[in-house]
């Protein structure tokens, strides 16, 4: 992942230094910005490869931030820092396509494997899929191309990590997948975090393609996983 570019937004100087550090001694290209208004700015004006983003700045917050950067970029990684219990914060950001997020204080090493992670996943694009090809399974169309989701007539707004996994669910539908495997394929082997929040981005997704359909392609399979089907 050597010479990919990373702004980091952090209105603490100790940890947004720590991070340029660590970063930089990783072979990464560091720019820094302390706060929601700067750091648009500077996102506005380069190419990044990733943005590691405070929930908690002065002026703009990092939601507010992370709303704007999403209404014209789709793609870009962001990982969010977020203060210990911020539970709210979390759901917003993910709800608004971050694709990550770490709880303060953290791990350095955690966090440098997520940012691997990361990259890695937008570097493949699920290389081994024909762009412009759709997936299907029942009335569920998704196109690894352009990225478009249909559940029958109605398109499917998806975030960057709900995306990769339902292609995923799709790959490999009819075949129960366990949380471990979901994990490595989706968020990368080198990933720290607990196995939940597979569940929680099937509950995401669940509620965004199935809840009010006649027939629900995602099921739970007590004890093991999940599969996806496309038929009763």
């Amino acid at each position: 992942m050597a010479g990919k570019s990373i702004l980091v937004v952090d209105d603490e100087e100790k940890i947004s230094r720590l991070l340029e550090i660590e970063l930089e001694m990783e072979g990464y290209r560091v720019a820094r910005a302390g706060n929601g208004s700067d750091a648009l700015e500077m996102y506005r004006t380069g190419g990044w490869d990733l943005v590691l983003l405070d929930i908690m700045l002065p002026g703009m917050s990092g939601i507010e931030l992370l709303r704007r950067i999403r209404a014209q970029d789709a793609d870009t990684p962001v990982i969010l820092l977020t203060a210990k219990g911020s539970v709210e914060d979390k759901v917003s950001g993910l709800d608004l396509g971050a694709n990550d997020y770490m709880t303060k204080p953290f791990i350095i090493e955690e966090l440098l494997a997520r940012i691997r992670a990361t990259l890695r996943l937008r570097t493949s694009n699920y290389s081994d899929a024909i762009p412009e090809q759709w997936l299907t399974a029942a009335d569920l169309k998704v196109n690894g191309g352009t990225r478009e989701v249909f559940r029958g007539s109605d398109e499917i707004v998806l975030t960057p990590r709900e995306f990769d996994l339902l292609v995923y669910l799709l790959k490999n539908k009819r075949r129960v997948l366990n949380r471990e495997q979901i994990m490595e394929a989706v968020w990368g082997y080198d990933y720290y975090g607990e196995t939940n929040v597979v569940d929680v981005y099937i509950r995401y997704i669940r509620k965004k393609i199935d809840y009010g359909r006649e027939f629900e392609l995602i099921h739970t399979i007590r004890g093991v996983g999940y599969v996806l089907k496309d038929s009763k």
